[in-house]
This record gives structure tokens, sequence and C-alpha cells, in this order.
């Protein structure tokens, strides 16, 4: 990278840095059951809402005991339930429709990342009827409140719940993009671990591994602060505790939660650290071939943290001492390669993959453009890449 842009880089995001204790941050107040959802919608004067989720909750039944505790108590409820995965334009502008015909005051979103992506992008037109998605992509564009979101997490994984970014997939370009402001981060999330319980061994194990991702890359980004290093660290030890006790045994109901609070935790720590390359890759891969994010991010993450190289050795070796993967006296460069190890065997435990044959070499041009593009100078790399530096590592993903 020529000195002038890494200087522009790392000058961005210094003064992001600076401004962090600045900026209005908060977390969504937590929430344990359908009763206390009432209560605040009840509390907030909103008597019609609109519920979204995806085809494969609604098909399951699972909104079933919420659309009914919310309809005993006088509140109506309409459901948008197209949500695919990569929510795309055309899902929020449905989802907005569907909100202003019903005359809707509130959103609940219900499912995992794609479902609160499309809820979180309905309330920002909401706000913004005269904007487009695409116009309020980036950073500190939305700026007028949405409706009261309450999250309802069914993944142990995106971290969405938490968070103030959605990530769109323009319907026509097929690009991928995140929208990044204070309003987006819902006002409630309620973690109830019965509602992962069942899920497919796949969707534990990729949306776990999302949630790691979002641990690391906030650790070892150099935007950390006290309380998002302590909240990775919490993270990951839950995760590497739990993760394959919950692929297991979907019923475990401690293994759940424990996941759940996870994905909380490393959602917090990301929405102020944010994330790095392992993500810019793989909402590229999402956009142009509609890989799952949890997947892609899985097995990206062990290829990004090599390519870091020394750099991070000293963070990894910190976090494989915190979870309990080796002692202190374990030297900096080898404890770090037996974290990078550890990630890579989860990924074999849970039948992930070690590379991603879909993408076409005719593209890799192209999606590391994009993926350069997204990444810098927003995220707080350890190391910043240039595109070329980037199209090698989509080599490595697709060759495995």
């Amino acid at each position: 990278m020529n000195i002038f842009k890494l200087l522009y880089c790392r000058t961005f995001q210094g003064m992001f840095k600076l401004m962090l204790p600045v900026l209005p941050y908060r977390e969504p107040k937590l929430l344990k059951s359908y009763d206390e959802i009432v209560n605040v919608l009840k509390q907030n004067k909103h008597d019609n809402v609109l519920l979204v989720t995806d085809k494969g909750i609604s098909k399951l039944g699972l909104t079933k005991a919420l659309e009914d505790s919310l309809k005993q108590n006088n509140i109506d409820v309409v459901v948008y339930d197209d949500t695919v995965a990569n929510p795309t334009t055309k899902n929020v502008e449905e989802a907005l429709a569907i909100y202003k015909k019903e005359e809707c005051s509130a959103i609940i979103a219900f499912g995992g990342g794609s479902a609160m992506d499309c809820a979180k992008g309905t309330g920002a037109r909401v706000a913004n009827p005269k904007k487009t998605l695409s116009k309020m992509k980036g950073i500190l564009k939305v700026r007028k409140r949405i409706p009261l979101l309450i999250a309802i997490p069914t993944t142990a994984g995106t971290g969405s719940e938490t968070t103030l970014a959605a990530v769109i997939t323009d319907s026509e370009t097929r690009h991928k993009y995140a929208i990044n402001d204070f309003p987006l981060i819902p006002s409630y999330a309620a973690l109830m671990p019965e509602l992962t319980f069942g899920l497919p061994k796949h969707i534990t194990s990729t949306t776990g591994m999302d949630a790691l991702t979002h641990a690391i890359e906030a650790y070892v980004g150099r935007s950390t602060t006290k309380d998002t290093r302590k909240a990775s660290l919490e993270a990951i030890k839950l995760i590497f505790e739990n993760l394959t006790i919950a692929y297991d045994d979907g019923n475990n109901k401690q293994a759940r939660a424990n996941m759940l609070h996870a994905a909380y935790l490393a959602g917090v720590a990301f929405t102020k650290s944010y994330v790095g390359y392992v993500h810019a890759i793989a909402h590229s891969l999402g956009g142009k071939y509609n890989i799952p994010h949890g997947l892609a991010n899985a097995i990206i993450l062990p290829y990004v943290l090599k390519a870091y190289g020394r750099t991070i050795y000293k963070k990894l070796w910190k976090m494989g001492v915190y979870v309990g993967l080796f002692d202190s006296s374990t030297p900096k460069e080898i404890g770090a390669k037996l974290f990078i190890e550890k990630i890579e065997e989860l990924n074999k435990y849970m039948n992930i993959g070690t590379s991603i044959s879909e993408i076409k070499e005719k593209d890799i041009i192209e999606l590391a453009k994009t993926a350069e593009h997204e990444a810098n100078p927003l995220y707080p790399v350890p190391v910043l890449f240039t595109a070329k530096d980037l199209q090698k590592l989509y080599y490595e993903v697709k060759n495995g």
C-alpha cells in the first residue's frame, strides 16, 4: 500500500478511536420472555407491530407463541416472512410497504442476522422515506430515530441484536454493503435459549463460528477498549466451552444460553471495535454467490489470521491463555499458532470445510476490489492489505 493511502487509513481509524468515548453507543435492554415484550410495547403505547422473520421460521411455527401473546393483549401484529439469507433491498421495500399499509408503529425482528438486518433496513427507510438504502450505506447516514425495534435472535451468532449495522444486498447488482448508524441499535433484545433448541447442526456450527469471528476480529484490531477486550475474551471462552456441546446436543439449555450470551458479548465488542478483512471477504462472497455469512467467516478466519502474521501473535497468545488452551509459559509464536489450530479443529469437528469452491477465478479481481473498498479505511485492521494482497487470500480460500 502506498504511504499516502496508509497514512489516510490510519489517520481515519485513529480519529474514530479518539471519538469512541463521546459517540452515542448504547446496549439494548435485555428481555427474557414474551410477557416482558408485551409489557414494553404497552408501556410505549404500541398496538400495531410489524414482525420481520423468514419462511423457515414461519413454517416451523416458531413465531406463533409470540403472535398469540401479542393478540391476547390487544396488540395487532402483521408478519413479513419473505426475508432471504443475505437480505435484499427488495425485502426491505416489501416489509416497508406492509409497515405503512398496516400503520405499524414498532418492529420486532425474529430470527437470525438476516431478519434483523431486514428489520433494521426497514426501520431506516421508515425514518428516511426519501432516502434509498444505498444512500445510507457507510457510516452515520441514517441519522434519524427509527421505530421501536425489539430483536429476538433464534441463532447464537450474528450479534445483530446489539449492533449498529445492517448488511443489505442490492437486488439488482448483488452488491452487498453495510449501513452503520447508532439509531439501528435495537432498543431491546430478548435472549431466549429455548428458541434455539433443535437448530440444524450446520446452523449451530456456522452461526457459532460467526460469533467467534466477531470476538476475535474485535480483539485483534487497533480500536479496542478495556470493555471491548473484556467482552471479546469472555465471548471466546464461552464459545470454546459451549459450541461443540450445543452442536452435539441441540437441546442443552445451558449451552444454548451460554452461546446466546457469547454472541451478545461479541456483538457488543465489534460494535465499538469493528471487524476486519474476514468480514470484508465474507460480505463480497455473500453478495456475489449467496454464501451464508457464518460459513464464509468460519472458513476464511484461519487464513486471515495467518496472513496477519507476527503482528497479532501477542494478542492470539493472550486469548489462548485466557481461555485455557495453554499457560503463560508458552512462547507467544507457538501459542498464537495453537490458537489458530484450535479454530481449525473446531471447523473440522463440526464438518465445516477448508475452502469455498464457488469462488470463480474470473471474479477474484473484482471481489478483492469490493473487499478492499469495504475495509479501507473503516476497519482498524492489524495489517493493511491492498486489493492485490486480498486476491492472494481469495485464491487460498478457493483452493483450500
